[in-house]
């Protein structure tokens, strides 16, 4: 009987120590899983604002359509330019007063084109699925969308992109998941998205820290 229970003893102390043990492991195993994901998914986000950022500078506004966008990355070009200041006679200062008087302006001269994919993607096609949840056995683009929100009675353009946290680490330990959409921290990611851009405010930055990267 007494060996039985030292068995039984031995059975318990090893079934507790695994969950001791699995109660460690499993949340460090989680954040490795996690931060090497967001970095994927970060580095989609910054393509896209790149690319939408490009996009506002030489159309005037966001797009909130995947084919758009990449359509516009194929074909459209920036402008280069130079300003130099230079100094020309006002005319209307001498017509009125007959004096000769010279006033300095800025002027911008163009000196070519370059192609927005070369600028921003130096040969690359990677823009073409940077749509794509970059996690394997995740088949779902990013949600986009682009507007205007209205500031002292200006419209100005916005955009977002954005996926769900629980998309990202789908095939993890919810109670874990569920952790990670709630933490706040100047080192985490904030809330159930990882994101760049807003509807709601003028701002292009991501929510993610500086371990990820640049959010600017």
């Amino acid at each position: 009987m007494k060996l039985v229970i030292q068995l039984v003893l031995w059975i318990v102390i090893i079934f507790l120590g695994y969950l001791v043990f699995n109660s460690i492991y499993e949340p460090i195993k989680f954040n490795e899983v996690k931060e090497a994901r967001y970095a994927k998914v970060i580095n989609n986000l910054k393509d896209i604002r790149d690319a939408e950022l490009a996009h506002r500078q030489v159309t005037g506004k966001f797009v909130g359509d995947w084919d758009s966008l990449v359509r516009f990355i194929d074909t459209a070009q920036f402008t280069l330019t130079q300003r130099r200041d230079t100094t020309v006679m006002d005319e209307e200062y001498r017509k009125t007063y007959g004096v000769d008087r010279r006033i300095e302006i800025v002027v911008i001269d163009t000196l070519g084109y370059k192609s927005i994919k070369d600028s921003l993607f130096k040969g690359t096609d990677r823009y073409k699925t940077m749509m794509n949840i970059p996690i394997k056995g995740v088949d779902r683009k990013f949600d986009l969308t682009a507007g205007t929100v209205d500031k002292n009675d200006t419209k100005i353009p916005v955009f977002e992109a954005k996926v769900p946290k629980e998309v990202i680490l789908y095939d993890q330990d919810p109670d874990l998941v569920n952790q990670a959409e709630e933490i706040v921290g100047v080192d985490e990611v904030p809330g159930p998205f990882i994101s760049v851009g807003s509807m709601e405010e003028v701002k292009t930055s991501g929510n993610w820290p500086l371990k990820y990267g640049d959010a600017e």
